[in-house]
């Protein structure tokens, strides 16, 4: 098979985002081939460019690691969109794109002359992708979505933590994570659409949506059994025993989802399978406070090391709970190609997390680095613009 450079070569992004929700869409994009051209405020830029610590470089030409995470494989160029001549650059790009990607509050667009009204008309090929924090019109539509905020809107926060503690937001900001994915979906979605019928169209999805579109069976315990989900810490609601627990010098997660699991991992923490508590998995979540008891402290006499190497014999599920620094030196990392390494001209070296998925077509995904501010003004605008 003939290597190419990625399903989606030659279609051509404009990214009017910043943050993370619309950037991680762009990426996506961007990791599958296109050419994603990111427009920024002149002098500035992506808001993210000044989030940190940590940063690397000094001065002027100090990079935010945020920025760095999300915005590999991108041209930069500088308009300003408060200026005529800046929109009318952005209509010259508009011309020859594919794909224009916003996260704006709503109504932005639209007093930029860039309406979807306007974007139709004026070109009708063009698919648009339009993120926002919780949707377009309704009580909420004109809200700013925040991360943190739409997680706790969403009910996730609800669900996150230990039974009498607070709420807890998750450790990576989550709703614009997957509301860039299902953004990005949606895109490819249209793309393909439109080769059947010639002609783009609006794409639009929001973080609380794509923070509802996952609560799965959490979501199903209310709408379909009458349950509010609470604060639960490492537990699974259905499922012993399931979750977290403390070796003689660090914690591990198992997994026993079947009678047949149970049936291996019973007697290597002393416990009878057929102890009429833990019996069956109902029986085991009814008594999950005298199942975890008795687990840790079988698990208490021995390392990490040593149960994790009796349960893979045993062939019961478990895991180390890894800090960042032992996730990034593992092996199978490694094996999976997920650590890219690549040049930045004032960076020097980085190591940046890389796409999860990978073509049979193409031999090697070629990786950029992050662009500077402007890096690819003349490039791409030419040296009036």
């Amino acid at each position: 098979m003939v290597a190419t450079p990625g399903p989606l070569t030659d279609v051509v992004v404009i990214d009017l985002t910043r943050a993370l929700s619309g950037p991680y869409a762009t990426m996506m994009l961007a990791d599958a081939g296109a050419d994603v051209v990111k427009v920024e405020r002149p002098g500035t830029g992506d808001d993210t460019r000044g989030w940190g610590p940590p940063f690397l470089g000094e001065g002027d030409e100090r990079e935010s690691s945020y920025f760095l995470a999300v915005n590999r494989n991108k041209r930069s160029v500088q308009l300003d969109l408060k200026q005529p001549h800046g929109i009318a650059a952005l209509r010259r790009l508009l011309a020859d794109a594919d794909v224009l990607v916003e996260n704006f509050r709503p109504g932005v667009m639209a007093r930029l002359g860039l309406g979807p009204d306007d974007l139709a008309r004026d070109f009708p090929r063009l698919v648009t992708l339009s993120i926002t924090g919780f949707g377009e019109g309704g009580p909420d539509g004109g809200r700013s979505g925040f991360d943190q905020i739409v997680q706790g809107e969403a009910g996730l926060m609800s669900m996150t933590g230990h039974p009498g503690g607070q709420p807890t937001k998750f450790g990576v900001p989550i709703t614009d994570v997957l509301s860039g994915m299902f953004g990005a979906w949606g895109v490819v979605n249209a793309l393909y659409e439109r080769e059947r019928t010639g002609r783009g169209q609006r794409v639009t999805t929001s973080l609380l949506a794509s923070a509802v579109a996952v609560h799965a069976y959490q979501g199903t315990r209310w709408t379909l059994g009458g349950e509010v989900p609470g604060l639960e810490g490492n537990r699974h609601p259905s499922i012993a025993p399931y979750g977290a627990f403390t070796c003689a010098d660090g914690w591990i997660t198992v997994a026993v989802g079947s009678e047949g699991l149970w049936a291996r991992f019973a007697p290597l923490v002393g416990l009878a399978v057929d102890d009429p508590r833990f019996a069956r998995n109902q029986d085991r979540v009814a008594h999950v406070d005298e199942l975890e008891t008795a687990i840790n402290g079988a698990l208490a006499g021995a390392d990490v090391d040593t149960w994790m190497a009796r349960l893979h014999d045993a062939g019961v599920p478990a895991g180390r709970i890894n800090s960042m620094d032992r996730v990034y030196a593992l092996d199978q990392l490694d094996h999976l190609d997920m650590l890219d390494e690549v040049d930045h001209p004032t960076a020097g070296t980085l190591r940046l997390p890389g796409s999860p998925v990978q073509w049979s077509s193409r031999a090697q995904r070629e990786v950029v680095a992050p662009p500077r501010l402007g890096e690819h003004d003349d490039e791409v605008l030419g040296p009036d613009d």
